[in-house]
């Protein structure tokens, strides 16, 4: 087998007195969506900036494409960057550009490429993500689903080997987050793109994950097939998926404090 395009080895950060991740292990193969799955809090946005090298961990490794980030020269850094696409939970477009100019951002600052030859890259990427016809709108004439699909245009301008996606479903509707879920695996099957997605959405994670992991507390607790995943008898699991709401330890106080405002108001319960 291939080495895998982006291997995490006893990655552990620690902020102050407070642990991160613990030892993680990941290893993502390439061409296979990879979706991370956690609670907030479980350290899944923390794990994603230390791929894509925007900080520096306690201990611990993360290669891409076989390249240390955090022991390389900064000439290797920027190549590696050159390799990968990251769309942002917020979209990160820049509100005083244009569409095409967002998209242009990178083939710009990475690319030697002469004007016309960047114009026609960016209608192509515009026009992968169903944009084609928006160049020329700002990100506010856009709605939710569109700013996600030019965040992704965006990410894909300068053709990457590897797409990083944190939230890419957040805040759309079922029907606008399914299309978004389509778009990825078109990605997937045109381009052949590794991707790594950081989800909440487990309707989105089954359809577009090859392998699914699982981050809680800081620790990985699960790798596995996203068929294995869903069957799996790990109680956090489990939770997880079936929507279980932790326990409320002084669960007595908080249905005492109910009753007595019932009395208040004369209610039932």
């Amino acid at each position: 087998m291939a080495d895998p395009i982006i291997s995490v080895k006893d990655l552990t950060v620690v902020y102050g007195s407070h642990s991160v991740l613990d030892g993680v292990n990941l290893d993502i193969e390439r061409g296979e969506v990879m979706v991370l799955l956690g609670g907030s809090g479980s350290g899944k946005t923390t794990m994603l900036r230390h791929i894509i090298g925007l900080e520096r961990p306690t201990s611990g490794t993360v290669r891409v494409r076989g390249i240390d980030v955090n022991a390389c020269s900064a000439e290797e850094l920027k190549t590696i960057r050159r390799t990968m696409g990251v769309a942002f939970q917020e979209s990160a477009l820049f509100n005083s550009m244009t569409l095409e100019e967002n998209v242009q951002v990178p083939l710009f600052e990475l690319t030697k490429l002469a004007d016309p030859i960047i114009e026609i890259m960016t209608y192509m990427k515009l026009a992968a993500v169903g944009l084609g016809e928006s160049a020329k709108l700002s990100p506010r004439e856009l709605s939710g689903g569109m700013k996600k699909r030019a965040a992704v245009a965006r990410a894909i301008a300068v053709d990457p080997e590897i797409l990083v996606f944190d939230e890419p479903s957040a805040g759309l509707d079922p029907i606008v987050a399914a299309g978004l879920d389509e778009l990825i695996l078109f990605l997937k099957r045109a381009f052949q793109i590794s991707m790594l997605v950081v989800t909440h959405e487990l309707s989105s994670a089954f359809r577009i994950a090859d392998r699914i992991a699982m981050l809680y507390q800081g620790s990985l607790i699960a790798v596995d097939s996203k068929e294995s995943f869903q069957a799996s008898k790990n109680a956090r699991i489990r939770q997880f998926l079936d929507r279980v709401p932790d326990s409320i330890g002084h669960s007595a106080v908080v249905q005492n404090h109910f009753r007595e405002l019932a009395g208040l108001t004369g209610a039932k319960t």
